[in-house]
């Protein structure tokens, strides 16, 4: 029996990169997933590549910082599956500039993708398990649900060029410490996970000159690291290399596990002992 059988979850973010290989790994574990993402090819084929290894998903395609959007996840996992116990906020993008530069849509674009998407989330998530927890305790069961939301090394140590994505990053970790102690007498544990350098779409080596862009929202947003940089970056990593997508899964794996069932309100620091 694996040790997610019986769960389902939500992932934001889960058409790709970090966010698929969390999906893919609850799935391995048992758990049926929503999938999300911005684009609906990238939803779609993921859910189509979950089905085809036996496993259970269904797509919600949609802006995570659409103000409908909590609900609409929470409810598709409920109507699709009949339950939602774990919730993983991945779903986040970079747009970065030094202050001086930085225009207020680039600040409020980066806060709310990172931080107000996750308040909402989680606002609609309390809405769904409180009554669900009352029916459960009458019943005499006792079930744990996990939150896991996604910070970064930013958010904990500070970057430059990165006010707006290191103060939204933070600001989740706040999120997470203070619903851990709002959450607890429900048998709800909330934990953050904050990468470093993992090696995705957002993080692609770009030679000297080079731009990578991304389009989001009908705005191109510039992304990758230049090769230099990144040498420097795995030089100073003890383990020698940024993370991979699959090893960024197994730290979030762990807080959606019974493993960790008496772990709340913690922030794990995924960056290869830098």
């Amino acid at each position: 029996m694996a040790q997610l059988d019986g769960r389902v979850a939500i992932v934001t973010g889960s058409g790709r990169g970090i966010g698929q290989n969390i999906a893919l790994r609850l799935v391995r574990e048992g758990a049926a997933v929503v999938i999300n993402d911005i684009d609906e090819a990238p939803a779609t084929e993921t859910v189509a590549a979950i089905g085809k290894q036996g496993g259970r998903a269904v797509a919600c395609v949609g802006d995570v910082t659409a103000k409908d959007f909590g609900e609409r996840i929470v409810k598709t996992a409920v109507d699709a599956f009949g339950a939602c116990h774990i919730v993983v906020n991945n779903a986040g993008y970079t747009w970065d500039s030094v202050i001086q530069k930085m225009s207020d849509e680039q600040w409020y674009a980066i806060i709310d993708v990172h931080l107000t998407a996750p308040f909402r989330i989680l606002r609609a998530f309390q809405q769904y398990f409180r009554p669900v927890v009352d029916e459960e305790r009458k019943a005499g069961k006792r079930v744990m649900r996990k939150v896991v939301n996604i910070s970064s090394t930013s958010g904990v140590n500070g970057n430059a060029g990165q006010s707006n994505y290191a103060s939204g990053k933070a600001g989740v970790i706040g999120l997470t410490k203070a619903l851990s102690k709002e959450w607890g007498r429900y048998d709800v544990t909330v934990n953050a996970v904050a990468f470093g350098y993992i090696q995705t779409r957002l993080t692609t080596p770009l030679q000297e000159g080079e731009a990578g862009e991304i389009e989001v929202q009908g705005r191109k947003v510039k992304v990758g690291i230049q090769g230099g940089r990144l040498a420097a970056m795995n030089q100073m990593i003890p383990l020698g290399r940024g993370g991979t997508p699959e090893e960024a899964a197994g730290s979030v794996y762990l807080f959606c596990s019974p493993d960790s069932d008496y772990v709340s309100g913690q922030c794990l620091v995924v960056n290869g002992g830098l």
